[in-house]
């Protein structure tokens, strides 16, 4: 019987990468992904048995508690299936074309930012940081013109296959090993 696994994010994001960690560790071979974006929304497809599991971050070794998760959780019934681990590694996307130079905003989730803080601050300074929901969600919405050109995200690699865009800079997470531990929840 096919699985739901509900991520908290879009597709290409690290929880997508983490359902599919996941899925392979238990032999979960016939599973489906819904792309549920935020914590909120994946325990409220679970509470609504629209997916069979949900799987968010809690948190990660750099970045601390993801504070959407736990804000999230305290209003959901929900059983512990697994906790496990993933490493991170965060790269600065940009449209095709673009230079560093151009760069004069960084959008990501906040996660994303403080795992990324040292970094920032050493080579970004000066420039605006604007929390986004999603880093996936953030890839797809400046590979599409949503944000404007000037900007770019921090994301998964993979993201800049899927929405066109191009690796500025890869590992720039502020820790070489930057784990963010995840939670696989379920109903009974």
């Amino acid at each position: 019987m096919k699985k739901i696994i509900g991520v908290s994010g879009g597709v290409g994001s690290f929880s997508e990468e983490a359902a599919n960690h996941f899925a392979a560790k238990n032999n979960i071979a016939d599973f489906e992904l819904k792309y549920l974006v935020s914590v909120e929304n994946v325990l409220s497809a679970l509470d609504k048995k629209e997916i069979d599991l949900g799987i968010f971050p809690i948190e990660n070794s750099n970045g601390g508690i993801v504070y959407e998760a736990v804000y999230a959780m305290a209003k959901h019934l929900f059983r512990i299936a697994n906790m496990f681990e993933i490493d991170i590694k965060h790269c600065l996307l940009a449209r095709p074309g673009k230079k560093v130079s151009d760069i004069k905003k960084i959008v990501s989730h906040d996660q994303a930012l403080k795992q990324c803080r040292m970094y920032l601050k050493r080579r970004w300074e000066n420039i605006d940081l604007l929390e986004y929901r999603d880093t996936a969600e953030a890839a797809k919405d400046l590979g599409a013109g949503v944000l404007p050109a000037d900007s770019a995200v921090i994301a998964p690699a993979a993201c800049a296959l899927l929405y066109g865009l191009v690796i500025l800079e890869e590992g720039i997470q502020d820790l070489k090993f930057n784990f963010t531990t995840f939670v696989a929840a379920a109903k009974d």
